[in-house]
């Protein structure tokens, strides 16, 4: 599958290939949700998609690992490392990581904007001496960089049926939705990083504060007050969703079944965190297999659909375009 992508994109170089397979590797590992749905994908843009994602979670590592030899001071030492490798792969297209070579290959050939790999690398700095946010405008701050920037640089590789312009808010608001998602479930991991991604306004509105996290998660009793905040946290997160939703039409038909998967398979984890009772202190929500393969399953339906609807316009423009029309609510 991995030489059937590189081809589709017209990847050539044998170095470059093996840096988008890196890309790729790190992708399954980590991201399941992210890479599940990334199958549902033209074939040709899937390369660049694992470029994105390799990039991103390989500076999240720097900041995120437990490896407890590294201090702040080496991992911001790694981190502007980085930055100055990426700066100078965007310019060149060279780079000593792979997931540098990668990625910046990727920006020359979708035209993403530089000063999104900026505002990214900014928020992962961040994380080094932020420890927690005041307020919900606070989060959105950092979130911007770590997450809406993410969702603009993936806008260029699917396409659009409006202009960028119009998509661009709801792009962003996806990533935004997927960002809020992982805070909320990870709620004790983080904490175990000596951090908190929930706004302290939220938390305080219902009694909650970092020593009660912190109490929770060591002792693996629960709080009335925990569990409102974390209801609270979930309602904020499923308006972000709401607000991206619309987004999905604005784009190419042919991504659209693999975005409505992730925005499905996603929006499935906060399903999950209510029906386990909101313990995300104690145990990791997940989307259960089963639920996972029926969703993609039905991405799959919309991409034959899709497929069949673009084969029928070619054939007959005009029945093609009522087809078309037709199946247009099933795979937006």
């Amino acid at each position: 599958m991995t030489r059937r992508e590189l081809d589709a994109a017209g990847i050539t170089d044998p170095a470059l290939r093996a840096a988008y397979t890196r890309c790729r590797r790190l992708n399954a590992r980590h991201g399941r949700t992210y890479f599940l749905a990334t199958r549902l994908l033209p074939v040709e843009r899937r390369s660049a998609v694992h470029a994105l994602y390799g990039f991103a979670r390989w500076a999240d590592d720097i900041v995120d690992d437990l490896d407890r030899s590294r201090t702040p001071k080496k991992r911001d030492a790694l981190l502007r490392c980085l930055e100055r490798d990426l700066a100078h792969g965007l310019r060149t297209g060279a780079g000593d990581e792979p997931m540098v070579r990668a990625v910046a290959d990727t920006s020359a050939r979708y035209g993403i904007e530089p000063a999104l790999f900026a505002d990214f690398l900014a928020s992962m700095r961040s994380d080094l001496h932020v420890t927690d946010y005041p307020t919900y405008a606070d989060l959105r701050a950092y979130i911007h960089g770590s997450a809406a920037v993410i969702g603009l640089q993936m806008l260029p590789v699917l396409g659009t049926v409006t202009s960028r312009e119009e998509a661009a808010p709801h792009a962003a608001a996806l990533g935004v939705a997927f960002q809020l998602t992982n805070f909320l479930r990870d709620v004790g991991e983080d904490l175990d990083r000596g951090r908190v991604y929930l706004p302290a306004d939220l938390l305080a509105a219902h009694g909650v504060h970092r020593p009660l996290l912190e109490w929770s998660r060591r002792t693996g009793r629960r709080d009335a007050r925990i569990r409102e905040a974390l209801i609270a946290a979930e309602a904020m997160t499923r308006e972000v969703y709401r607000a991206a939703e619309p987004g999905i039409a604005m784009l190419d038909p042919r991504v659209r079944p693999c975005i409505r998967t992730a925005f499905t398979l996603y929006g499935g984890i906060l399903d999950a965190i209510a029906d386990q009772g909101y313990t995300v202190l104690h145990r990791r929500a997940v989307v259960s297999r089963r639920r996972r393969a029926a969703t993609v399953s039905a991405g799959v339906v919309h991409i034959a659909g899709a497929r069949w609807c673009a084969r029928a316009a070619r054939r007959t423009p005009r029945a093609g375009s009522t087809a078309l029309h037709q199946w247009k609510g099933p795979v937006q």
